[in-house]
């Protein structure tokens, strides 16, 4: 009797033990922890809710209404009247330049400012062959402003093609119909013409008295110009120094009137040998004259 009780005894004592088991205790240690708590917090309720809205969102209509809500708001906002051009503006252009801006704008006015390329409208303008540079920017009320630098024309250049109007760069701005239509530019021809624009003019401007007779400037062998006048007449100038060589005949013919005299050419290639070239008919005047000249004197 005395070890039942003393059996019994320990069995109530095991069974009223406090002390929680080793998996009990494991357990609450995983659920102290900080990284755990969050994961319950906030994982599991951001995975569900991931899994349901990829859920949701894959399927085809949804996304069809979303996309077409998507479209449509930003259509409305785009297409607001402060977003919208509605004038085209030129400023710095000639009319004929303007009208070829307009008629070649990339855009159908009114447009919303989000479709255009301002970029691509400054180039398409800049393409032109009368405009040398160009700006572009949108001013309040919906214009468009364009500010247009042309190239100015300084002179004729003569091909087969005809006669086009260039600019100092020698860009061909435009074709001119004939040598009447534009009196005030010089008229260059030759291979390279086009690349010694800015010489040419100021061989023109050295002129001075000769500009009158002036008829146009050509370049020979792509070194070197010659100077055309009227009556033929030609100066060929050398390839250094040009404007000297021109200002030599200059004073040559205000002090002989050499220019006045039946010459066809007045050669200053060699600077230390200038050279005129007689016409046939005043070598042969000038030979007649010489055998009658020596004609008299065999006679006396």
């Amino acid at each position: 009797m005395p070890e039942m009780k003393r059996r019994a005894g320990r069995a109530q004592i095991s069974r009223s033990d406090p002390a929680p088991s080793r998996w009990s205790y494991r357990v609450h240690r995983i659920l102290l922890t900080p990284l755990y708590r969050r994961l319950l917090r906030f994982g599991i309720p951001f995975t569900i809710c991931f899994v349901g809205a990829t859920s949701y969102l894959s399927q085809a209509h949804v996304q069809q209404k979303i996309w077409l809500t998507a479209v449509d708001l930003r259509e409305q906002f785009e297409t607001r009247s402060e977003f919208m051009v509605k004038l085209l503006a030129v400023e710095g252009a000639s009319t004929a330049v303007a009208e070829a801006i307009h008629d070649g704008f990339p855009y159908r006015l009114p447009a919303s400012s989000f479709d255009m390329e301002l970029d691509d409208v400054r180039r398409a303008v800049e393409n032109l062959p009368a405009v040398a540079s160009a700006a572009v920017r949108l001013r309040q009320g919906g214009v468009l402003e364009v500010r247009v630098q042309e190239r100015q024309p300084v002179a004729l250049l003569r091909t087969r093609a005809g006669l086009q109007v260039i600019d100092i760069d020698g860009v061909v701005i435009g074709v001119a119909p004939s040598r009447a239509a534009r009196p005030d530019l010089p008229v260059l021809t030759g291979k390279g013409a086009d690349v010694h624009v800015a010489e040419a003019l100021e061989i023109r401007n050295a002129a001075g008295p000769l500009r009158l007779r002036l008829r146009g400037l050509v370049r020979m062998g792509e070194r070197r110009w010659d100077v055309v006048l009227d009556r033929d007449q030609r100066i060929m100038l050398p390839v250094e120094n040009p404007i000297r060589a021109l200002e030599r005949v200059i004073v040559l013919n205000e002090s002989q009137e050499m220019l006045e005299r039946d010459i066809a050419a007045v050669d200053m290639r060699l600077a230390a040998r200038p050279t005129l070239r007689m016409r046939e008919r005043a070598v042969e005047s000038w030979w007649s004259v010489r055998n009658m000249g020596v004609g008299q004197v065999s006679n006396d």
